[in-house]
């Protein structure tokens, strides 16, 4: 069985962090707030789910607390 890719990428942090969601690249984020508006945009609701969850963010260079 091929291995799911976590929906959302966040980038290791450069001036702000660049996320990928579903395989779209939505911009660079520079905290949680901005990352929360691009989960919107791509019609994710963060309250649904933990932003830690490797299942569904795969946070590259540093968690959620890294920016």
């Amino acid at each position: 069985m091929p291995v799911k890719e976590p929906s959302v990428i966040v980038l290791p942090p450069v001036d702000g962090r660049g996320v990928t969601i579903n395989g779209v690249y939505f911009g660079t984020a520079r905290d949680m707030t901005e990352l929360e508006q691009f989960l919107w945009l791509a019609g994710f609701d963060p309250a649904w789910f933990d932003i830690a969850d490797p299942d569904v963010i795969e946070w590259r260079g540093g968690g959620p607390d890294v920016w």
